[in-house]
């Protein structure tokens, strides 16, 4: 018998809830082990996502990898990493409120499934989409906050640590080892 998490993701793959359905290759669901600790949330699929089917496989993915390897000890076996939308947005554009809204039942049953003692929001989109907030990632990150099973961590998406060079760098490494600690501690 499946589990939620595998039933969800049958559901996700042949969801048509939203316009992005019409330009995607496929659903880019999650990854990882579904009984981690850790839960890594990103905005949505890029190119090489919706063409692999995997979340954060390009150079942002291969960023976050290293750095969640140096800083907190694992590889992607050991978490479980999602976005809020499931399917890439035309062009890697922003996803619209209602893109977000149409896949908010998958990512609630992700969390929900997973139960993580730590989710890391990777990104301005997934912080305010899972706080409920309008805050920029500046203001969010740097903090933990109470989260259902454990605590939400925002830290910024790897795409802008690549632009913004070692001082957005430090403080990503910074919240990775809050997330560490947390774990940790719960």
């Amino acid at each position: 018998m499946p589990t939620a998490l595998e039933q969800l993701a049958v559901e996700a793959a042949g969801c048509t809830r939203c316009r992005l359905s019409e330009t995607r290759n496929q659903v880019v669901f999650g990854v990882g082990d579904p009984e981690a600790d850790l839960l890594f949330v990103g905005e949505g699929p890029g190119a090489e996502e919706d063409k692999r089917g995997e979340p954060f496989v390009g150079r942002s993915g291969q960023l976050l990898d290293q750095l969640v390897a140096e800083e907190m000890g694992l590889s992607r076996d050991g978490f479980y990493i999602a976005n809020v939308v499931k399917c890439r947005p035309p062009a890697n554009r922003d996803p619209k409120p209602d893109e977000i809204a149409a896949c908010n039942d998958y990512l609630e049953g992700q969390v929900d499934a997973i139960a993580p003692k730590v989710v890391v929001t990777v990104g301005r989109f997934a912080a305010q989409t899972l706080l409920g907030t309008s805050e920029g990632i500046n203001k969010l990150r740097g903090r933990s906050y109470p989260f259902r099973t454990g605590v939400l961590i925002p830290t910024f998406h790897p795409a802008a640590v690549l632009r913004g060079g070692s001082q957005v760098m430090a403080k990503m490494r910074a919240d990775l080892v809050r997330a560490k600690l947390a774990i940790e501690a719960g």
